[in-house]
């Protein structure tokens, strides 16, 4: 049989994983900078967690596991239960006899679990960073892949939109440290839901952030005939029509929401949330042409409740690099109520696509051995051996060619690795203390004193 990867899959060459390391390394020095600790959790979790978390769109893309116990059945029995399994896929809840575990959908309602199931012992505020993989069963295309990493910063049991000021910060300095040109677009889960109340849908908020949440992929006409198509009126959607014409300056269009929300108490407490977060990010010196209002952003995630965020690269069409949001209510669903929370993550994979695309990354993001060692055989050998265990001491990379071979073969092997130097290490050097290499980058060949050479 021929091999193949399952859908949505990749493996990654040295050189992507090197980048990708990278990527991560500048990531992980920066939430460390910001306070945040690291977490781990299990690659999957009880399928009851991460239902009804994501809302109907996402609990269709969770990766559910087949209990072990219908391997186990009697054949008659067997097929059955896979019968039923086959009906219960496109389920949000299916049966516990078929399946009562998933693969983890994010690293958020993971968290929610841990924090619920440990806050007696947590100091809050709690400030953790995960940097993980996690699955969806969703349909590959370029930047969406059924497997990939994120890479989460939470801060759990504070209320203080000074949180939200610092994320921004996180986010910012991160992608400026990746040389990644980016605008975060941001708005609150409270003034969609005054726009609701403000439209008389308030009984249809979650279908119509649904909806605008695709704004970007279907347009305008493909957002409204969607809101048509879940039964809101025509009436309420001309209500709205002012959400897809709003102007560049971020305060004029929340002084216009100001004035539809009188009287709408949410919807105001929205655009005062907002409105402290942009000025107070703007005081610190953020370029308000790097933060925009996105009245439209929605983010589809049931379990936002504030601010919510989306990072947009400016020059690679890739769509979102980066979101997150406030959840206040998410640990309530475990039984633990009145844990406020928010966070952030970042892409690694559409990071990573960004930076290649634009040729970001820099040499030394590309891990290579620094030296190859001919092999002559003998004695050579022996100190060759020698030699290279004295170089890694150092933390110099260094590796003999594992084979007596034609000098040609090992230059080709070193080129085509990439290794920058090949070193000769003969008779004549072994006599002379001295260690003669070739720089394949430069073409220069040159001999020096074992000493300097060790320099």
């Amino acid at each position: 049989m021929k091999p193949s990867l399952a859908k949505g899959t990749r493996d990654f060459t040295a050189q992507e994983v090197s980048r990708r390391k990278y990527i991560i390394n500048i990531l992980q020095n920066n939430f460390e900078l910001f306070g945040f600790q690291p977490l781990e959790t299990p690659s999957f979790e009880n399928l009851s967690t991460l239902t009804g978390k994501y809302g109907e769109e996402g609990d269709r893309l969770i990766f559910k596991i087949l209990n072990s116990s219908i391997n186990e059945a009697k054949e008659e029995k067997k097929a059955q239960m896979l019968n039923d399994f086959q009906r219960a896929l496109d389920k949000p809840f299916s049966s516990d006899s078929l399946t009562d575990k998933a693969l983890r959908y994010d690293l958020t309602v993971p968290f929610a679990r841990f924090v619920a199931m440990n806050h007696g012992q947590l100091t809050f505020p709690y400030k953790r960073y995960q940097i993980q993989p996690v699955w969806r069963a969703d349909r590959p295309q370029k930047g969406r892949f059924r497997e990939f990493y994120q890479c989460d910063a939470d801060v759990v049991g504070s209320e203080s939109l000074l949180q939200e000021v610092d994320l921004i910060q996180l986010y910012l300095k991160s992608f400026a440290d990746l040389k990644v040109s980016v605008t975060i677009h941001v708005n609150n889960r409270k003034i969609l839901s005054g726009l609701a109340e403000y439209a008389g849908i308030t009984d249809k908020l979650i279908d119509f952030t649904v909806a605008l949440d695709k704004l970007d992929k279907i347009g305008k006409e493909g957002v409204v005939k969607e809101l048509l198509e879940r039964e809101i009126s025509q009436d309420s959607i001309d209500k709205l029509d002012f959400l897809f014409s709003q102007s560049d300056d971020a305060l004029e269009n929340l002084l216009q929401l100001k004035e539809k929300f009188v009287g709408n108490e949410i919807g105001l407490k929205g655009v005062e949330e907002l409105e402290f977060v942009l000025t107070q990010s703007i005081s610190l010196g953020v370029d308000i042409q790097n933060l925009v209002f996105d009245i439209t952003l929605a983010r589809g995630l049931d379990y936002y409740t504030g601010a919510i965020f989306e990072v947009k690269a400016d020059e690679a069409q890739m769509g979102s690099i980066g979101g997150g949001g406030r959840y206040d209510n998410l640990t309530a669903v475990f039984g633990v109520k009145n844990i406020p929370g928010i966070g952030i993550s970042f892409g690694l994979d559409r990071i990573y696509l960004v930076m290649e695309e634009l040729g970001l990354f820099p040499a030394e993001a590309t891990s290579k051995v620094e030296y190859l060692f001919a092999n002559f055989g003998g004695e050579e050998t022996l100190e060759a051996l020698k030699l290279i265990i004295q170089l890694r001491e150092k933390g110099i990379s260094a590796e003999l060619y594992p084979e007596s071979a034609k000098i040609n073969k090992q230059f080709t092997y070193a080129e085509k690795k990439g290794i920058k130097n090949l070193i000769f290490l003969g008779e004549e050097e072994i006599k002379n203390r001295t260690v003669t290499f070739k720089n394949l980058e430069a073409g220069e060949q040159k001999t020096v004193s074992l000493e300097e050479f060790l320099g």
